[in-house]
């Protein structure tokens, strides 16, 4: 054994080459195989290393029990093979962060000009100076102006490096809890335990099934149908099918699509083919390291012993198994797969991430800002420059002296520091300090934000497509009521109720072999937690519930599972969204081949022909009795809001066994043992949390795999549909026939147009009909503003939609790796409630944001309009460039901290929200901005030229182009910070509330702030005069300052009167889209012209209606009992076969003829009032 080992040895202990001879191959040698693969592969496999038994020898595993916990044989295998983990590249350090804050072009030219101005302030040229116009005192300063605005750059510069700092230490920090919250399921020492990724050595048995995405390579020891796709090392599309004998080659970050297995891993880290990938990259420490040492040598080397992973960078592989870059940020753009199928195709390889709407629009808004700030700085220089030159040199007649420069300076500083102000270079910083303090916050409430622009975009959502399971219910499930022996049985969760079921010993014995069986031996019931009574459910919660009912029969699983290993298993049907049922075949004590089947009910009982009578014999099973089951037991139950699941199974001679991979003939002529009901109940907080989103004017629509009356009846209860209104509810297929003009045609977006405003629920969905609902209502421009669709997924196939998706919510307890990867949010508590708080949060980013633009963009035109002003009439600006970079600073850095942190209120959600196209600046946001820049020049305008005479004080304007502080300036520098600050006071409601202070101690941040700049400014005014160009100012100049300060809140009531539509331009591009009434359907079941209805056609169309339905229903009974014998005729029977049959008439007014009945066979809507009048 290798040397120096002690009881908790660790990878630093022990040599990796005395580690690697402890073991029958090197890792080299591994390394070779995985990147053989292939038949190749397989041949190598079994020529050299004795197959999978010689392999497991070798790393000295044990296939079946798999590795000990011992720590010094894990610490062995850590030193000889390495750790499961990338090394990331070490984040930037500070000085980094600060040279790339210096890159930005306006201060490089604000430093070269702030050089210029301090050399110059030193050179006085012989003979011509300004001895005769400034006194020797003050020639000596001028080079503090120089040197106030380098110091003001540093800062600049600081604050910048430093938040960049900040926020890769959060970005960092976020991902290293995705990857900590990352676990694996693993054998050790016989018993599956669950253990993070980075900590699977090489010879671990990792249990893999669907949805997984792989931590590590390896090769196949046990399969189930494993279906894998490889399309992001590989770029094959086609989903390839693993087996022990055939293809057992698993590589790490690519999905389990189908099936489940259990793989012994041989690569791990940086030595599987995902990290050599990276290593070619140069995405790793080591290779950072490497090229600093070796240059171009190690990539050389690299290229030449991993030539086959050159195909895979070229195919476009460019993110982890986690899909998160090295450098501690999320991964923003990856370029897909194939360049020619880039476009619009989610389904394979990378999606193209676009900018996010808030991005979008700040960027089209800074531009903007940009343009019209160069084009004002660039004619306030032209204009000091002109003026001062006509005024020397034709005027006057003066020659040219070199004493000019720094006049021509000053004045290109002047210029530069327009633009500097005009820039909105703050919002990056303000959007940063937002999102990061928002997603710090979403992590208490439950929301892990992966993607930060995720964040804002949620707050404009108009449409949330939600899950069923976990998401709306409890996903605690339980089976209150089975269907067994020709008996229906209620209230089985009843233990008492259980016990009283009377079912033959041959079919008891049959549901309990069934059940326990035909479940993922993951699922299993554990102890009950603290303080709590009910059994804690691990794995797929509807098997949960089975064995939930199987115990309560008096049986145990765990028994049953020892008589069956998943070894022993002959073959595997896995549960996907397209079968919506599974089977496992086994071999009985008897020699029997028995395959076992459950799985929705009217899918798994439509292949049986035969049934397990009262007696526990197998009697025949026709289209009626399929009919009569449908009607009395599986439709109440839904109508109930049960789950229906239907167990079956079938028995095969072992001499005559069937073409397994022919599964359309093997799961079929099945025998049905019973029906269970299973009860998924509504969370508690849900109902209110959809009333707030209707509050919000977001829609919320249901998408879910079930039965489309178990659909109907959840929706109720949740309050996503009411019983009296007209919305959809579909199910898969009539969707799709509906946005199809043939059944085998692309959807056609006009006929979608026609259906997704009206649909609510869609039933029995696959995950295509998810994303194809998403997509087209991205698509659609029906909406103004258009629609912004949030989407919340748990399956493997739910990837392209979550990507599609505006954001993408993935389950954090029930969701898959390739889900979460796909995803933007993942719900740690799978909860809707959390979603709601995500929409509030999001439009609180949003709102931050709008509220620092009201407050920079105020300033900006004060500012920029007040220089302008100032160089054409009085020669020079009023505000000196050190005193514009303050103003900067309060503008940037301090005002985005106060203002970007204001904590969310409920009253967010009772307004509509902003939509995809809506300008970011809102028609008040523009009043406000206009009202307050107006009354702020206006105040800086009287003061510079009635300041002098209405204040009683010198005139600070230059003489003879020379420039000296007075209290004249000092004061409109003053009176300009305090409106300023006032003004963002004014800035934390945005809507035009009249309140302003409201909630304002619940921000400490923002008082904070406000306190210490106005104390900051009265430290500059009265001791920085030096350095700010400024002259202390007495008290009552102080007093006069306070009240222009002051008088910003009164003028800000003001503003609030004046009335926005009436007097402003329409800044947005339309209204929030709402569907307020029914819609009227035609016989093809497309939407009719809108038409108005008064309240007494409403009610004479409810009567007409409710008379109609009445007569439908006794047609319906009448025909019931011509069609069934008496016996069957009950009421729930009644009550499930009527609901088919009813029609709603709507009132159609296309025409100027009389009024007359419009008949809609649209069936999945109508039973909603039906249900209600009868």
């Amino acid at each position: 054994m290798a040397k120096k080992r002690k009881s908790n040895a660790g990878q630093d202990e022990i040599s990796p080459l005395a580690a690697s001879q402890e073991f029958g191959i090197s890792l080299k040698e591994l390394q070779g195989l995985m990147q053989t693969r292939g038949h190749e592969g397989v041949r190598d496999l079994n020529d050299n290393y004795g197959g999978l038994s010689g392999l497991g020898q070798k790393l000295k595993t044990n296939l079946i029990t798999g590795l000990s916990s011992d720590e010094n044989d894990l610490a062995v295998r850590v030193a000889a093979f390495g750790r499961n983990e990338i090394p990331p590249k070490p984040p930037k350090t500070f000085f980094a962060l600060m040279f790339e804050a210096l890159q930005d072009v306006t201060l490089v030219i604000l430093i070269i000009c702030a050089v210029i101005s301090f050399g110059l302030s030193f050179y006085h040229p012989g003979g011509d100076t300004f001895e005769a116009e400034v006194k020797p005192k003050e020639a000596n300063v001028e080079w503090i102006e120089g040197a106030a605005i380098i110091i003001a750059v540093i800062v600049v510069v600081l604050v910048t490096a430093f938040n960049d700092w900040t926020k890769e230490r959060q970005f960092r920090g976020l991902q290293s809890k995705i990857e900590l919250d990352q676990k694996f399921n693993v054998v050790r020492d016989n018993n599956v335990r669950q253990i993070p990724i980075k900590d699977i050595v090489v010879g671990d048995i990792c249990q893999v099934k669907y949805g997984d995405l792989l931590p590590a390579d390896g090769v196949v020891v046990q399969s189930n149908d494993l279906k894998v796709d490889e399309s992001s090392l590989t770029g094959e599309s086609d989903l390839i099918k693993k087996h022990e004998s055939k293809d057992p080659f698993l590589l790490s970050g690519t999905h389990i699509m189908e099936g489940s297995g259990k793989m012994l891993v041989l690569a791990v880290g940086e030595h599987s083919q995902t990290g050599m990938i990276f290593k070619l990259l140069g995405a790793t420490k080591e290779d950072e390291d490497g090229d600093k040492k070796g240059g171009n040598h190690k990539k050389e080397k690299d290229n030449a012993d991993s030539d086959a992973n050159e195909r895979l960078v070229k195919s476009g592989m460019a993110t982890d198994a986690t899909g998160n870059n090295h450098d501690g940020t999320e991964l923003q753009e990856v370029a897909p797969a194939d360049p020619g199928e880039g476009g619009d195709d989610d389904t394979g390889g990378f999606k193209v991430k676009e900018r996010s709407i808030l991005q979008a629009k700040l960027t089209k808004l800074a531009i903007q800002i940009g343009y019209a700030g160069m084009t004002i700085a660039i004619l306030t220089v032209m204009v000091l420059l002109v003026r001062f030159s006509i005024e020397e040199f034709i005027q006057r007649r003066e020659k040219w002296s070199n004493k000019y420069w720094s006049r021509f300076v000053r004045y290109l500083i002047t210029g530069i520091t327009v633009l500097v102000v005009a820039v909105p270079e703050g919002l990056p910083l303000a959007v940063t300090i937002s999102l990061a303090y928002a997603v710090k916050k979403m992590m208490i409430d439950n929301n892990l934000v992966r993607h930060l622009d995720a964040c804002e975009t949620m707050g404009n959502a108009t449409a949330i497509c939600s899950d069923k399971t976990g998401t709306l219910t409890t996903n605690r499930m339980t089976v209150v009521q089975v269907y067994v022996a020709e008996k229906h049985w209620k209230q089985v969760e009843n233990p008492v109720k259980v016990k009283e079921i009377v079912i033959p010993a041959k079919t008891k014995e049959v549901i309990l072999e069934g059940i326990s069986v035909n479940s993922g031996y993951s699922s299993k019931l554990l102890p009950p937690p603290e303080r709590e009574t009910l059994p804690k459910q691990v794995g797929n919660k509807t098997e949960c519930g089975l064995l939930g009912f199987v115990s309560g029969l008096g049986g145990s699983y765990d028994e049953i599972r020892t008589h069956y290993p998943e070894e022993g298993f002959v073959h595997v049907y896995t549960f996907n969204s397209v079968r919506k049922n599974m089977s496992t075949v086994v071999r009985r004590p008897d020699g029997v081949i028995r395959m076992y089947t459950k799985g929705a009910s009217e899918i798994v009982l439509k292949k049986c022909k035969s049934i397990l009578n009262r007696n526990g014999e197998v009697v025949p099973f026709s289209t009626v009795d399929y009919d009569r089951l449908v009607q009395t037991v599986i439709e109440p139950m839904a109508c109930d809001g049960l789950r229906t699941i239907c167990v079956a199974y079938r028995d095969f001679e072992p001499d005559r066994l069937p073409d397994w991979d022919d599964e359309a003939n093997v799961v079929d002529n099945l025998t049905c043992i019973c029906i269970c009901g299973i009860e998924d109940p509504v969370r508690p907080e849900v109902p209110e949390a959809i009333n707030k989103c209707r509050s919000a004017g977001i829609t919320v629509r249901m998408v879910t795999g079930d039965n489309v009356n178990t659909a109907r009846s959840i929706a109720l209860k949740c309050g996503i549909i009411s019983p009296n209104d007209s919305f959809l509810v579909l199910e898969g297929k009539e969707f799709n026939r509906r946005i199809r003009s043939r059944p085998d045609g692309e959807v056609e977006q006009n006929l979608f147009d026609k259906v997704w405003p009206h649909l609510r629920v869609l039933a029995r969905s696959s995950p295509q009909d998810k994303y194809v609902l998403v997509r087209g209502i991205i698509a659609s421009k029906l909406n103004p503003t258009r629609e912004v669709v949030a989407v919340t997924g748990d399956g493997t196939n739910d990837g392209p939609a979550l990507k599609k998706a505006d954001v993408g919510f993935a389950m954090g307890i029930q969701g898959t790796d390739v889900a979460k990867e796909a995803s933007d949010i993942i719900l740690v508590d799978d909860n809707f409630n959390s979603i709601v708080k995500a929409v509030m949060w999001g439009r609180n980013v949003y709102d931050s944001i709008a509220k620092f633009l009201q407050f920079q963009l105020t300033v900006n035109v004060v500012a920029v309009f007040c220089a302008f002003i100032g160089a054409c009439i009085v020669k020079e600006s009023p505000l000196r460039a050190v005193q514009m970079l303050w103003v900067n600073l309060i503008m940037d850095t301090l005002a985005s901290l106060a203002l970007a942190t204001e904590v969310p209120t409920e009253e967010l959600l009772t307004r509509k929200p902003y939509g995809r196209t809506r300008p970011l600046i809102s028609r008040t946001m523009m009043k406000n901005i206009i009202g307050h820049a107006v009354y702020q020049l206006g105040v800086m305008l009287f003061i510079l030229f009635l300041g002098p005479t209405v204040f009683d004080m010198d005139d600070g304007r230059p003489v003879d182009s020379v420039f000296r502080p007075s209290q004249h300036f000092t004061m409109i520098f003053n009176v300009f910070v305090l409106m300023t600050l006032f003004n963002e006071i004014n800035c934390r409601k945005i809507h035009g509330e009249k309140n302003v202070f409201r909630g304002i101690f619940t921000n400490p941040i923002f008082y904070g702030i406000w306190i210490v700049t106005f104390v900051v400014q009265i430290l500059l005014v009265q001791y920085g005069s030096f350095a700010f160009s400024c002259v202390p100012l007495s008290l009552e100049q102080w007093m006069w300052c306070f009240f222009f300060g002051v008088t910003v809140l009164l003028w800000n009531q003001l503003v609030n009167l004046i009335p926005v539509t009436r007097h402003m331009p329409k800044w947005g591009a339309g209204e929030v889209y709402e569907q307020t009434l029914p819609v009227d359907l035609g016989p093809e079941g497309q939407p009719r012209q809108a038409s108005s209805l008064t309240k007494g056609q409403i009610l004479w169309l409810r009567g007409i209606t409710r008379l109609q339905t009445q007569l439908r229903v006794i047609k319906a009974f009448q025909e019931s009992f011509n069609r069934y014998p008496p016996k069957y005729v009950t009421l729930d029977r009644l009550r499930a076969s009527t609901i088919p049959k009813l029609s709603s008439y709507y009132y159609d007014k296309r025409s100027s003829k009389p009024l007359h009945i419009v008949t809609n066979t649209d069936n999945e809507r109508l039973p909603l009032t039906i249900t209600h009048d009868t």
